[in-house]
């Protein structure tokens, strides 16, 4: 069967566009599907300073319109629209979409991750209104206000520093005793003036008001003492919440997943399901950067080249020396 695309890539962060750079530079049919904006949470990074070849720090929307550039460039096809199933029909893959019917004889898998709720009292009644998961988005809103940031890993130590910038008055909290962020990025927060880090401390609630026009906003939390068990108020005007994330999987349920839900791959970023590839965040993975995403769509790109030259009987077999 003559198939619509040779790969098609369902998500545009780094994953997938690296991805489609790769699959388009080998002269596959490429495909991205992109329900949103291309670039993922890369979107979010105000000042990238750790991808390799980039010593000055370079905004994640700008990083973006170049990964896709790139892509564009050697001949990769984007579209707009929402997958809402993919299903293996013989040698090939259907993908439903909310504009129409696609076809191909590979399909990459970056649909990445999305935050992590608290799940709190509160947290959905004041979400938009002071509870925020995106410090670049609403920071600057609470600009010279007390925001608390929950979390300890790379992603709170990371808006933590930026939401510092804004105002004088951040208080950090995670529930362990120690971050688990890189080094350098605890360190950075633990030596700001303008960051308050209570370790060993959870939200039990969100509190809030109404103002004089009736808009409700967050005004407070309740936090907890884990060692202690002590719980107290503390006035804050804003909750921004890096707690983690949930790998987006329900597109192929039947995929095998580590105790956390991530897919699980071969080296070549292949799941169980031949010619079915998972990369970035979704997948299975000791250590989740822009530059090991990069890395793991350059593998899947190369991996459904090879996977479609086997089932044409092109496979290329080195001879012996």
């Amino acid at each position: 069967m003559q198939t619509d695309f040779d790969m098609v890539i369902i998500g545009g962060g780094a994953a997938g566009l690296t991805a489609a750079q790769y699959g388009a530079r080998a002269n596959l049919r490429t495909l991205i599907v992109e329900q949103m904006a291309n670039g993922g949470q890369c979107l979010l990074i105000e000042g990238l300073e750790n991808y390799p070849g980039f010593p000055e720090p370079l905004g994640g929307a700008e990083f973006t319109e170049r990964f896709e550039a790139q892509a564009r460039k050697f001949g990769a096809q984007f579209k707009i629209a929402t997958v809402t199933a993919v299903e293996k029909v013989g040698n090939h893959f259907r993908i439903e979409t909310s504009e129409g019917e696609l076809t191909s004889l590979t399909v990459v898998m970056a649909t990445g991750a999305q935050h992590r709720m608290l799940g709190v009292p509160g947290e959905e009644r004041y979400g938009g209104k002071g509870v925020s998961y995106c410090a670049t988005c609403d920071g600057p809103f609470f600009r010279n206000k007390t925001i608390l940031v929950v979390g300890g890993g790379d992603a709170a130590c990371d808006e933590a520093t930026f939401l510092s910038k804004l105002t004088d008055k951040v208080i950090m909290v995670h529930r362990r005793d120690r971050f688990r962020a890189q080094k350098s990025l605890s360190e950075r927060v633990l030596h700001n003036p303008n960051i308050e880090v209570r370790f060993n401390t959870v939200v039990n609630e969100i509190t809030g008001e109404a103002n004089a026009m009736g808009i409700e906003r967050v005004t407070g939390v309740t936090l907890r003492d884990t060692q202690s068990g002590e719980a107290y108020q503390e006035p804050v005007d804003a909750v921004f919440v890096f707690i983690g994330s949930i790998p987006q999987t329900a597109l192929i349920p039947e995929a095998p997943k580590d105790e956390a839900g991530y897919i699980i791959t071969d080296i070549n970023m292949q799941t169980d399901v031949p010619g079915l590839f998972a990369v970035g965040d979704v997948r299975a993975t000791p250590f989740r950067q822009l530059v090991v995403a990069a890395s793991d769509g350059a593998i899947a790109a190369h991996g459904a080249s090879t996977y479609i030259d086997e089932m044409a009987g092109m496979a290329y077999e080195a001879q012996p020396v």
